[in-house]
């Protein structure tokens, strides 16, 4: 079995808060000292060595960008944060260029942008293979397509790597998203165009549900949520409604459920005791998913590890990626089939790549 984690903040841990993800998490905890930032922003659960541990050997790694919130202003991020489209696309950039140089400072990470860089990756974990052989591959995903700064830019961006591209997170020029809701943008209708011609993966996380619903309907491309819950769950817009979910099934999209306890429950809260919320809770909502569309072939792993929150706020059983393998096992003893099992670990993500890489 190996596992795919279809969204991780890497490049902005690093750039944000300076965690070098060469280090195991355990080492940036030892680093990180001040109680005051570990509040804000949580014990660190990832890093390459304790990915490696755990058979993560895929990873979409997000270029992530915030719009600057005056209200935020003396938070540890603010300083990280852009007020135009020119700010986003430089801060972007910079995070490419992070995974770029992690790349080529180790063997033990390749970049995947084409379906020959993910065969080079998965074949080194096939049966037989020694653990010193296993590399860690990395597609790159665009969490809010505000750095894109119009849509025929988009070429220039998939010419660097970028294979995966959410339009929103909180509202953008190009999409509704959460907290501010609305639909798709003209220049979001122009921007889907752009990447249905690229065969880019939608990623419809974080977009309001009209915009969804009109991306899922316009969009001909692979379609995926890499990091959203059933709202079922936590009643809020960062979620799908089950008439999202069935027509994102629908697609033959994937939605990858999200290991934050605060999206797993309308009843825990920042500082409560991550006890609350079992590991059966992310098994609950997988298989809600999978009862809701009738197949386990639209649910993976989206945990958005490190993404403003930390250990103490992630499914108790659950410390660091490491871990995500206990959801097989915690699929299994539900009874799930070994076959469905490997799906949710990680098949489904991986089919829905097959079918957007160009070849290489």
């Amino acid at each position: 079995m190996i596992v795919v984690d279809a969204h991780e903040d890497i490049a902005y841990n690093a750039l944000c808060y300076g965690r070098d993800y060469r280090r195991s998490a355990l080492e940036t905890r030892r680093l990180e000292t001040d109680p005051a930032l570990i509040k804000l922003r949580g014990s660190a659960t990832v890093g390459l060595p304790d990915a490696m541990l755990g058979r993560v050997a895929v990873v979409f790694g997000t270029l992530f960008v915030a719009p600057f919130n005056p209200k935020e202003a003396d938070m540890p991020w603010s300083n990280y944060a852009y007020r135009t489209p020119a700010e986003a696309n430089k801060m972007a950039m910079a995070q490419l260029d992070y995974y770029n140089r992690l790349a080529d400072s180790t063997d033990k990470v390749r970049l995947i942008k084409t379906a020959a860089d993910l065969d080079a990756v998965l074949e080194t974990w096939a049966e037989g293979k020694e653990i010193g052989e296993h590399q860690h591959g990395l597609v790159v995903l665009m969490e809010n397509a505000d750095p894109i700064l119009e849509p025929k830019q988009f070429e220039e961006w998939y010419e660097y790597g970028v294979r995966i591209v959410g339009p929103a997170w909180t509202g953008t020029r190009y999409s509704g998203g959460t907290g501010q809701p609305g639909p798709l943008t003209a220049l979001g209708y122009e921007l889907l165009d752009v990447m249905s011609s690229f065969k880019a993966v939608l990623d419809l996380s974080h977009m309001a549900e009209e915009a969804c619903l009109q991306a899922l309907d316009r969009y001909d491309g692979v379609i995926i949520a890499s990091h959203s819950n059933p709202r079922q769950f936590r009643n809020t817009d960062r979620h799908l409604t089950d008439v999202m979910i069935r027509q994102l099934a629908e697609r033959d999209g994937v939605m990858g459920i999200v290991l934050y306890n605060r999206f797993l429950s309308d009843r825990w809260e920042s500082g409560d005791p991550k006890s609350k919320v079992p590991l059966s809770v992310v098994i609950e909502a997988m298989d809600y998913v999978c009862q809701l569309t009738g197949s386990s072939a639209h649910v993976g792993i989206g945990s958005d590890f490190d993404g403003g929150f930390g250990t103490e706020s992630i499914p108790e059983g659950l410390d660091t990626v490491t871990d995500l393998l206990k959801i097989g096992d915690a699929l299994q003893i539900k009874g799930y089939a070994p076959a469905d099992v490997e799906a949710i670990l990680g098949g489904n993500m991986l089919r829905k790549l097959r079918q957007a890489l160009p070849s290489g």
